[in-house]
């Protein structure tokens, strides 16, 4: 059995995606907290395992994946069945355009406004705010008619989608308005396996 280590900053909402999809997939792993605001991510000895200087790192044995996105596509083929990831090239393409979402409106939007007021990042918060309110209203017009981003079952694009909306409190934007993507948020954390973000 491979031996799992994520390096991980408990505050991160893309560490987040791969502790809620290792959970999810019933994968033991080690956790190697990483203070991205210590700057632990920027040593020379960080910088060879991830040369961009960032969290979540998955190393799974000898191999070292960086980058949450491609941390969600890799367990998802190596570990996970075909409904996580479809094959299909018309059902992977759907998830891809909600991993779009999730590395733009929403990273963008919902995630620095976060970081923001949660960390004190210098991003323009009613910019932020206002982006992140676009990719809930995308979400909302999707899942008013479908319990998944991406086809009738969970996938990866869900749990790509999941950390910051469900932080977008952190980020004074409410969910409230959108009926759809608050009952996504009550199936997701329905789902067997799920875990809550980290405190801290």
């Amino acid at each position: 059995m491979s031996e799992l280590k994520l390096y991980d900053y408990p505050r991160s909402g893309n560490c987040y995606k791969v502790r809620l999809l290792l959970s999810m997939l019933g994968l033991d792993y080690a956790r190697i907290d990483t203070d991205v605001l210590k700057g632990e991510t920027l040593t020379a000895e960080f910088k060879q395992i991830n040369p961009r200087g960032q969290v979540p790192v998955l190393q799974d044995d000898d191999l070292i994946v960086w980058d949450s996105m491609a941390i969600l596509v890799y367990l998802a083929r190596r570990y996970g069945d075909r409904d996580w990831l479809p094959t299909d090239p018309v059902a992977e393409a759907r998830v891809m355009q909600w991993l779009a979402v999730s590395e733009n409106e929403l990273l963008y939007g919902l995630a620095r406004a976060r970081a923001t007021l949660v960390l004190g990042r210098p991003f323009n918060l009613a910019q932020c705010q206002q982006d992140g309110r676009a990719g809930l209203a995308v979400m909302e017009g999707r899942l008013a008619d479908v319990d998944w981003l991406a086809g009738g079952n969970v996938t990866i694009a869900d749990i790509a989608c999941y950390p910051y909306v469900s932080l977008a409190s952190e980020g004074e934007v409410s969910v409230q308005p959108y009926p759809a993507v608050r009952g996504w948020l009550e199936r997701t954390e329905a789902l067997p396996g799920w875990v809550p973000f980290l405190p801290g």
